[in-house]
């Protein structure tokens, strides 16, 4: 299971090393939504979180599917720029269809091999976007209805959102922080220029590696996405909020993003034999780990996993039942929908190892 990125005919002048302030406000805005993603940064995100504005948290929190599963692609420059203000003017530029189709991949589970979603053309495509938000609240889809009844505004309301969390904590986070990102993109640009495209692309992350005969660079990832480069070239972000994270964007007509962490703090300490033993024989198939993988990003119906895995609604279930004796997983229903959670402070438990490949 991995991301392939194929690079073929790739030049090094096409690889470009940038700190990206979008990129990294979404990461933080990320630690806020899933602190539980992030065990070393969970008191900055209570504190941050506790010193917002009321207003403020609930419009992050209605907005909160564009960087809580995982990141939109809006929020993965392909050409980063120096200041979010440069960033988000860019965005302003995108086409509606474009911008809307990946503010609405609210799962980690895309289907590009059935094309580009145009959930502003396509109804097939807006009642999937819409029952993947209603499924996650009432918000989650009072936002999307909004996105898709009223692209412009709603991309507005999007830009003021992102400009206050900047006046109200990320700018000075954002100046703490630029000067090892800017630092970690010249030590990498140095390794392109005097060591060549394999040792810079891989000293961004263990869990990346050159396949230099067959022209592929690949993710070790507990999923199975395949791109490529082509003309567009390859962008490579840093980011400081983002361990254990690896994002790898490789979206048709997308120039592909590889968004890497340069630091990390520890996680606990395993649990009891007994307690451990359980758990992994749980664990002990590959189904059920790649349903770990998604439910580590947030919730998911039972349907939802299904249509994902290529599996029944009873086999899933089944799995799922597995899991939950075994205290990994946590239920919610919400109206009609049963959203199944996966429990990190249990995972992490498990070891660092376990938990990293889950959510890189």
């Amino acid at each position: 299971m991995s991301v392939t990125i194929d690079i073929a005919g790739l030049r090094p002048e096409q690889v470009l090393f940038a700190p990206s302030p979008l990129s990294e406000l979404a990461e933080m805005l990320h630690v806020m939504s899933a602190p539980g993603h992030h065990p070393g940064l969970h008191g900055w995100a209570v504190a941050t979180a506790s010193a917002l504005p009321c207003g403020l948290a609930d419009r992050i929190d209605e907005a909160g599917f564009l960087w809580h599963a995982t990141r939109a692609d809006i929020l993965l420059p392909a050409e980063p720029q120096a200041t979010l203000t440069g960033e988000l003017d860019a965005l302003d530029r995108m086409d509606d269809e474009l911008f809307v189709a990946a503010a609405l991949e609210i799962s980690c589970m895309a289907h590009y091999h059935r094309g580009v979603p145009q959930p502003l053309t396509s109804e097939a495509d807006r009642r999937e976007a819409l029952e993947r938000a209603t499924a996650r609240g009432p918000r989650e889809a009072a936002f999307a209805e909004r996105l898709l009844r009223d692209p412009h505004a709603t991309r507005a309301w999007l830009r003021r959102l992102l400009e206050d969390c900047e006046q109200e904590f990320f700018g000075a986070v954002w100046q703490d922080v630029r000067t090892g990102l800017y630092g970690d993109t010249r030590h990498k640009a140095e390794l392109l220029k005097h060591k060549g495209m394999g040792a810079a692309l891989t000293a961004m992350s263990p869990a990346l590696e050159l396949d230099e005969f067959n022209g592929r660079l690949v993710a070790d990832k507990l999923v199975d996405t395949v791109g490529a480069t082509g003309d567009l070239g390859l962008t490579c972000i840093p980011t400081a909020f983002g361990w254990p994270h690896l994002v790898v964007k490789v979206a048709p007509g997308w120039r592909p993003v590889i968004q890497y962490p340069i630091s990390g703090p520890n996680l606990p300490q395993p649990m009891a034999v007994k307690r451990l033993q359980l758990r992994l024989e749980a664990l002990a198939h590959p189904v059920r780990m790649r349903l770990c993988r998604a439910l580590a990003r947030g919730p998911h119906t039972v349907g939802e996993l299904a249509g994902a895995y290529g599996l029944t609604p009873p086999e899933v279930s089944r799995h799922l039942s597995r899991l939950k004796k075994a205290g990994l997983l946590t239920t919610q229903r919400r109206g009609r929908y049963v959203l199944h959670h996966l429990d990190l402070t249990a995972v992490a438990r498990l070891g660092n190892d376990f938990l990293d490949t889950l959510l890189r």
